[in-house]
């Protein structure tokens, strides 16, 4: 398995409505989500997902 991760344009868009000063912190965790559930893209689904885990 690949290091990197593909985005898709739903989940990339959705990422950029976290606000930036947390935007990176965001990312590397729905990074690690995708990875744990061996998953090689990041669905809008996932960010969904990690946004209701970490109450936003």
């Amino acid at each position: 398995m690949s290091d990197t991760l593909r985005w898709t344009p739903e989940a990339k868009a959705k990422l950029k409505q976290i606000p930036f000063f947390v935007r990176s912190q965001a990312r590397g965790r729905i990074e690690a989500l995708a990875r744990e559930a061996e998953l090689d893209t990041v669905t809008i689904e996932l960010v969904e997902q990690a946004r209701s885990e970490f109450g936003q």
